[in-house]
């Protein structure tokens, strides 16, 4: 199985994922979310790597779209994500917020990778937000199921710019 990295590297076209947690145990993040919450708005240049591949593939006419299920009102975590999203919209990254209580049976309870439609990687998490790593689904169904998945939570969802106003962030 390719990496993670690689196929964020390699699609094609459209690089989908979904998000359905409130938190993330990201090591990377504990520091930039802490200046954060201490009212620090600079730049994040942590997030330059990141950034880079979103600008690159979307200059190159390939796709990178979000849906992040959130609860409101907002955790801490969730309006740093926020925050963040605005530099990878800039960059090239279509995000869009959906409120928890709107993310019926027709949103998962697990976050995913979808790669042209076709590839699917999902997420796995610990019960303390820590990431596992990747399962790569190869079923059929079950990669229908997330496309179905996706189209519903994206047909739901708010365009970022249009969330932070809802929120007044």
């Amino acid at each position: 199985m390719p990496s993670l990295w690689e196929l964020l590297n390699s699609f094609e076209h459209t690089a989908f994922r979904l998000e359905v947690r409130d938190r993330y145990d990201e090591p990377d993040e504990a520091e930039p979310l802490a200046r954060y919450l201490a009212g620090d708005r600079d730049a994040p240049a942590w997030m330059g790597e990141w950034l880079d591949l979103v600008h690159d593939a979307t200059a190159a006419g390939r796709r990178f779209a979000r849906v992040r299920v959130v609860t409101i009102p907002l955790t801490d975590y969730s309006r740093f994500g926020l925050w963040c999203s605005e530099f990878t919209t800039e960059a090239g990254e279509d995000i869009r917020y959906l409120p928890r209580d709107q993310a019926d049976a027709d949103v998962p309870r697990h976050d995913y990778w979808l790669f042209d439609s076709r590839i699917l990687v999902r997420m796995e998490f610990d019960d303390n937000d820590a990431f596992l790593g990747t399962e790569l689904i190869s079923d059929p169904a079950e990669i229908v199921q997330h496309n179905y998945w996706r189209d519903a939570a994206w047909h739901r969802a708010v365009r970022r710019d249009d969330f932070a106003s809802q929120q007044h962030l």
